[in-house]
């Protein structure tokens, strides 16, 4: 069964297992820290670009969050040193930024969570490095496509299954992997924090969504089957078969008629090519 509990002032901020359901001022607080990090996804689009290190990048993430009074949620995380993750072809999630230059044809998910008056606002895109090959940007657009109609199911009423259903069989139905390995998660005052949220899963089923929930939905898609492998550095997970993947990522809150988007791009742009 699961536990939800209104968050009120004197309520304990500590990753206990139940879902928190927040009011209005967490939501408002929701939409400063995530325009700051749909900002951030703005301000390296014309970066993303063949010869341009990934390292230079994180450098230009950092600087940009914290000139605005943000804080990168991931520099020391669990001994993580940067501000971001940047994760490129076949590497799925938490790509480590590095000397290494994007290539022409590259497809790069950039990944950022700016702390905002002690909210986090959690986003990730997917950006196109030159010129991409047709089988490469199709998957990137079907796995927009997937978080876009997750997202359509995420109301009241309905349940974590439902969100799942909607991005599993949208890529399936393209013959694509939906990676189970990693998943997306409540936050707020937390970086993570209940429920998980799931990208496979069957109508009907899991936690029911309530007005005042606030969680990422954050699908990575590959081209091939859906298993990953952790590289020896500890954070980059990498398809088994060597496939691409691709990811996008809201963080959004549940009302009493459907969502709110913490995490929309104030330039349009949400989906590449921008």
């Amino acid at each position: 069964m699961t536990d939800y509990v209104t968050v009120t002032a004197d309520a304990p901020l500590g990753r206990t297992g139940a879902i928190k359901l927040h009011g209005r001022a967490a939501f408002d607080a929701m939409h400063k820290a995530g325009k700051l990090a749909a900002e951030t996804l703005d301000m390296v689009v014309p970066h993303v670009v063949p010869g341009v290190t990934t390292a230079e990048l994180d450098d230009l993430i950092r600087n940009f969050i914290v000139d605005r009074g943000g804080v990168p949620a991931t520099l020391g995380y669990r001994g993580y040193t940067h501000a971001s993750c940047i994760s490129i072809n076949h590497v799925v999630c938490h790509g480590i930024p590095s000397p290494k230059t994007l290539k022409n044809g590259d497809i790069v998910n950039i990944d950022v969570t700016p702390i905002v008056d002690g909210w986090h606002g959690d986003s990730s895109r997917m950006y196109l490095a030159g010129d991409v090959g047709v089988k490469a940007r199709r998957l990137v657009d079907v796995t927009y496509e997937c978080l876009m109609l997750g997202i359509e199911q995420a109301r009241p009423g309905n349940t974590m299954g439902d969100v799942a259903h909607a991005i599993q069989t949208h890529a399936e139905k393209h013959r694509y992997g939906v990676v189970r390995d990693f998943c997306g998660h409540g936050l707020g005052q937390l970086f993570h924090d209940a429920p998980e949220v799931v990208h496979v899963g069957k109508p009907g089923t899991g936690p029911e969504l309530k007005p005042g929930m606030i969680f990422t939905i954050e699908p990575m898609i590959n081209i091939g089957r859906p298993d990953v492998k952790l590289l020896d550095d500890g954070w980059t997970a990498v398809t088994r078969d060597r496939s691409l993947s691709a990811q996008f990522e809201h963080s959004i809150g549940i009302t009493e008629q459907g969502c709110e988007i913490f995490t929309l791009s104030p330039a349009g742009f949400d989906q590449p090519p921008y």
